[in-house]
């Protein structure tokens, strides 16, 4: 089970980045700019975040199966 969440917690901590490099540069030059409502308006920022989330649970899942093995 630790294995699938970490295969899959990575992936998409990977995907959710690719997504919020891209939609930054296209920010950057010029398009999808709009008027943004904090909780409301799904951003690049909301990919961002969720890249780092994905991307730490993959870390402390392989944490806690290190932990597991000693």
């Amino acid at each position: 089970m630790e294995k699938k969440i970490l295969q899959y917690s990575y992936w998409l901590g990977l995907l959710c980045g690719v997504i919020a490099v891209i939609w930054r540069a296209a920010n950057a030059a010029g398009f999808f700019l709009g008027n943004v409502v904090p909780g409301v308006t799904i951003y690049y920022q909301s990919f961002f975040k969720g890249a780092v989330l994905f991307l730490l649970t993959a870390v402390a899942t392989e944490a806690y199966m290190a932990g597991k093995r000693q």
